[in-house]
């Protein structure tokens, strides 16, 4: 599996003929490097963990010029829908639909989701969740992408269910957990995931600039983090 981290919380998953997107939050993303049709090419999925505009991005536009189908819970597949996206997938926490070569599980998070509605209010989109990325391939890797949230100890749960040899971990603090807590849910909650990729840090001022902290946290375990540059694609 090809995975490219494009800053903040948003990635791309190349495995078989499947490309996916998380949160693709490029437009706006003061780190991420490229366009958005470069980023996007080649797109069949777009994954989303909740309904915030640092999460959503750029998924309509994404849909629309790629077709790709987008996943996420019913509010946010109904509020997208709206927005001239043609392919949708709902579901809800706990559930697991079956995207052809990947299934995709939606987990808790601790969080919010909403978005700007008509008139001026706040729509409210549901749930927030993390979701799992389960190739049907056994030689590719469970990805785990946690959303925005909290630690919480049902994270072993997860673990036991999923079996996640990759996780996408939010440190920036004030929105999500910090990095104490973040290496927390790690090393105590999933300390099997041999792949660990902090994220939402360092795209706005008012979070964590970086992952020093959670690195430090990490402590003895430290090993398991990957830090790639955004825009810069590894393989699992």
């Amino acid at each position: 599996m090809k995975i490219t981290w494009f800053g903040h919380s948003a990635f791309r998953l190349e495995f078989g003929s499947s490309v996916v997107l998380i949160d693709p939050f490029l437009k706006g993303n003061s780190t991420f490097k490229g366009t958005v049709e470069e980023a996007s090419k080649g797109a069949t999925h777009v994954v989303l963990t909740h309904g915030h505009g640092d999460h959503t991005g750029d998924t309509a536009a994404i849909c629309q010029a790629t077709g790709a189908k987008l996943v996420a819970n019913a509010e946010i597949c109904q509020f997208f829908s709206r927005q001239g996206v043609g392919k949708t997938d709902m579901m809800n926490t706990g559930g697991t639909t079956d995207q052809g070569e990947f299934t995709v599980s939606l987990t808790i998070a601790f969080h919010s989701s909403a978005a700007p509605g008509e008139n001026g209010m706040i729509q409210d989109l549901g749930l927030p969740n993390g979701v799992v990325i389960t190739p049907k391939d056994g030689s590719q890797p469970v990805v785990y992408h946690m959303g925005d949230t909290d630690v919480f100890s049902d994270m072993a749960l997860i673990g036991e269910l999923y079996r996640p040899k990759v996780a996408m971990v939010p440190m920036g603090d004030r929105f999500t957990m910090g990095a104490r807590g973040a290496a927390l849910a790690m090393r105590r909650f999933l300390p099997d995931v041999p792949v660990v990729i902090p994220c939402h840090f360092g795209t706005f001022p008012i979070i964590a600039p970086s992952a020093d902290d959670f690195m430090r946290e990490m402590g003895d375990q430290s090993g398991r983090v990957r830090l790639p540059k955004p825009g810069e694609a590894f393989e699992v």
